[in-house]
């Protein structure tokens, strides 16, 4: 068997544990192709069954390369709860992140997903993390294939190399040694992005998290 085959089933057999890990952990999983197919299982499957009013979202590279916030913006009967507005003061930004807690439906992504179905994120803030633990009703996660790992070390280990340094060198506003050294220093900055980690086993009540994982490599 050629190499590229090797590797592509060895690939194949990665994404087929982590979807049945995912299940057993009670997740409700979705797999597309490519970005144009998760945002067609989003409102097919998803979307258009739970019928949200409120829906808001937390900072995510893959939901947003999915290009579901236009569509969404664009339908009459939701109502966008908006925690990243332009000139919102801290209190505002506060409150409507609080006020998203209470959405019908949060939409995000992940840092890290483990082989075992589980999921490991890091926030500044603690508001993404928050929604996609608890508050509202639906929750649906975009994660690209590139996300997987193979436990919790490992993946504890990507967020820390990867996609906290490159979250911070995308907000320049910030200042942490990281945006420098491309790898987390456990620094003591005021800018700190890395200040709350989750471990996700499980989701509960069952399916109320819903997986949409995508076979290309997207975001952070």
């Amino acid at each position: 068997m050629p190499l590229e085959q090797k590797l592509w089933n060895m690939e194949q057999a990665i994404i087929d544990q982590t979807i049945k890990a995912l299940e057993r952990n009670h997740f409700e999983v979705y797999f597309a192709n490519n970005r144009q197919e998760a945002r067609d299982i989003f409102f097919q499957e998803i979307f258009d069954k739970i019928k949200p009013t409120t829906i808001s979202w937390g900072d995510s590279e893959t939901m947003k390369a999915t290009g579901i916030l236009s569509e969404i913006e664009q339908r009459p009967e939701c109502i966008l709860i908006r925690t990243f507005q332009d000139g919102y003061s801290r209190a505002q930004k506060t409150y409507w992140r609080r006020q998203a807690l209470l959405a019908d439906l949060f939409v995000t992504g992940t840092n890290a997903l483990t082989r075992q179905g589980q999921l490991v994120n890091v926030d500044m803030v603690g508001n993404r993390v928050a929604g996609i633990t608890f508050g509202p009703e639906h929750v649906v996660l975009f994660i690209g294939t590139n996300k997987i790992t193979d436990n919790i070390e490992q993946a504890m280990e990507r967020i820390r190399t990867t996609a906290a340094p490159l979250n911070a060198i995308r907000h320049p506003h910030l200042h942490t040694p990281c945006q420098t050294t491309r790898t987390c220093m456990n620094c003591q900055s005021s800018d700190r992005l890395c200040n709350t980690w989750t471990i996700t086993e499980k989701s509960l009540p069952q399916k109320r998290i819903k997986i949409i994982l995508i076979n290309e490599s997207l975001g952070l």
